[in-house]
């Protein structure tokens, strides 16, 4: 068509009026009227007849795009177009539809007399009539009675059938495939982008306050070590007299070296290879067991008379004691503050654990403390004691999931697949969903979930019930095949009481429905 139609959608159970207000802002155009996808408007031949009257007379060209039988057979008689969707509309062809719906009085033909001119006849017709022999009024009483039977039998013809109608309706797996969802906690508004597959978050803060831990300290401080002694030999290397003075320091040359001093003055003659023995104690820094070294270890001097002189320990070094005692370190106080928020977000955590619905779930790897306050040590770093504790108050962050959201995204990919007149049973859908991943900088959740269920064919009841009222059994059985999802390798079942004439009620509420699952 070169002009392209104006469109106007149908609301189920509009009615004309409606219809009309809608159509009074147009003149000389297409117009498509589109029926609702569920339910249905408009079924009754005479609202068809009012709205192309009305068309005519805003010289409006109609077409229709329904898929009720009702309708369509409505609009054929009224030789209105109808397609079965709005693509088709635009390729086919518009029928013109009728000029004229119903004829005037001014219309009649020419050679019809008028009632005033059939009086004559009429009424000597009639005085015959009531001058007739007695057969005829004997006549009259048996017509009468045999309309009373007739009308009797006819009320029950039509009011007395009853029919049962079994299907069992065509029942097909479908599947949503895996489909990613991210959770994302930087939407300002809780709506769910299902063409994305993207689904809100609730963030539940939670303050916890004065929680405590105590921890034992691992650092450890000598005090007072006993310090090691012995016995040292000097040697001269010179050919001159040396003096050793008290404090004169020697140390260990191998491994790591540990110091002593001399605790006495010591002479050596000008005579090189000339000995004197001297006690030593390990320096205080190099106190405890440490300055216990075996023989010969100490063969170092240091100072000035590292060239003049040789040193020697003939025996081990021995008395050298530990004692110390714990002290706080700053890896204790790291350690206990790490141990306290983890379990402050384990607080959190339980906390908001109590409060979630069946569908909702932690994601734990986004527990966060978004603020921490009243941190208390009981100890500072390097204080002697056993037991440092720590209280803390902090503000928890809790990201909370709903997989109802992810069902609703899955569900609409499922409900895209189901063929036209089908639907999906809510009831045996399942849903499977892997394990949460968060990304560290976006801090967004994501998942994949997938659905399965069974999608049911579906029948229209009045519908139908109006499609086989007053069809022969033959006919019911042949439209119910052709025009109903029926299961595979099931045959519909009718069941017509009292069967006297081998057809279905000409009422359709007399018919009754019956559907059923397949095995």
């Amino acid at each position: 068509m070169a002009k392209k139609p104006e469109f106007v959608q149908i609301e189920a159970g509009e009615d004309v009026a409606s219809i009309k207000d809608r159509l009074s802002f147009m003149r000389g155009e297409n117009v498509l009227l589109i029926w609702p996808e569920e339910g249905t408007a408009l079924t009754r031949k005479l609202d068809l007849v009012l709205i192309q009257r009305e068309a005519m007379r805003r010289a409006i060209r109609l077409a229709l795009v329904t898929h009720d039988a009702e309708v369509i057979k409505n609009a054929g008689e009224l030789n209105i177009s109808t397609f079965e969707t709005i693509g088709s509309s635009e390729r086919g062809r518009w029928k013109r539809g009728r000029s004229k719906v119903f004829t005037s009085r001014n219309q009649r033909p020419d050679s019809e007399l008028e009632p005033e001119e059939l009086m004559e006849v009429a009424s000597r017709v009639r005085a015959a009539e009531i001058r007739g022999s007695i057969w005829f009024r004997w006549g009259l009483r048996l017509g009468v009675i045999s309309i009373f039977f007739a009308i009797v039998f006819g009320l029950i013809y039509v009011f007395l059938p009853t029919a049962t109608v079994t299907i069992i309706l065509r029942e097909d797996v479908i599947q949503s495939g895996d489909i990613l969802i991210i959770a994302d906690p930087s939407l300002e508004d809780f709506q769910v982008d299902v063409e994305n597959g993207i689904i809100p978050v609730l963030s539940v803060q939670v303050t916890i306050e004065n929680e405590t831990q105590p921890i034992n300290t691992s650092g450890t401080q000598e005090s007072d070590n006993v310090r090691a002694t012995g016995v040292v030999t000097f040697i001269n290397r010179t050919n001159g007299e040396i003096s050793i003075p008290i404090g004169t320091q020697v140390s260990t040359g191998t491994g790591s070296p540990v110091q002593f001093r001399t605790l006495e003055p010591i002479t050596l003659s000008g005579v090189v290879g000339d000995e004197a023995d001297v006690a030593i104690e390990a320096m205080p820094v190099f106190s405890g067991t440490v300055g216990n070294v075996p023989t010969s270890f100490i063969n170092t001097v240091i100072g000035p008379l590292a060239d003049d002189v040789d040193v020697i320990n003939r025996i081990p070094t021995t008395g050298g004691e530990n004692l110390a005692v714990n002290i706080v370190t700053e890896a204790d106080r790291n350690r206990l503050l790490g141990q306290m928020r983890q379990i402050l977000q384990t607080r959190a955590f339980l906390e908001v654990e109590a409060d979630l619905t069946d569908t909702q779930f932690i994601v734990v790897e986004t527990i966060r403390i978004i603020s921490e306050y009243d941190i208390e040590f009981s100890a500072e770093v390097g204080a002697e004691t056993d037991v440092l504790t720590l209280r803390m108050s902090a503000i928890v962050e809790v990201i909370v999931v709903d997989e109802g959201f992810a069902v609703q995204v899955v569900f609409a990919y499922m409900a895209n697949e189901i063929a036209r007149g089908r639907s999906i049973l809510p009831e045996s859908i399942t849903y499977t969903k892997s394990t949460e991943s968060v990304d560290p900088l976006t801090r967004t959740i994501s998942f994949v979930m997938s659905g399965s269920g069974f999608v049911q064919g579906q029948i229209e009841e009045t519908l139908l019930q109006d499609e086989l009222a007053g069809l022969t059994y033959d006919d019911a059985m042949t439209y119910l095949r052709n025009g109903v999802d029926v299961a595979d390798g099931t045959t519909p079942e009718i069941d017509i009481s009292p069967n006297w004439f081998g057809r279905m009620p000409i009422l359709p509420f007399r018919i009754s429905v019956v559907t059923q699952e397949s095995d």
